[in-house]
């Protein structure tokens, strides 16, 4: 499921400047409660937060219309930190 989620997704985002670094899910341990993570970056320039708000506005819908989750879950989209590989 999270690989077909990342292929669905590297085309939208690359069009606007965002690398897919990773997608996962699982049920956030804080929270308990599911959450797709999608882990993005940018060759461009450095991921702040209006990349990340345009990021999950171009997920949301791509997520939706796969229809692979039928559980509730939330969509975490946050930046890869600089120094990891």
């Amino acid at each position: 499921m999270e690989e077909q989620i990342k292929n669905a997704l590297i085309g939208p985002l690359m069009s606007e400047g965002i690398v897919v670094d990773e997608v996962s899910y699982g049920v956030d341990p804080e929270e308990k409660v599911n959450t797709l993570y999608v882990v993005i970056d940018s060759f461009e320039k450095e991921v702040d937060i209006e990349m990340v708000v345009k990021a999950t506005k171009i997920i949301n819908p791509i997520v939706d219309e796969l229809d692979l989750i039928k559980d509730e879950y939330t969509l975490d989209v946050s930046s890869k930190e600089k120094g990891e590989n």
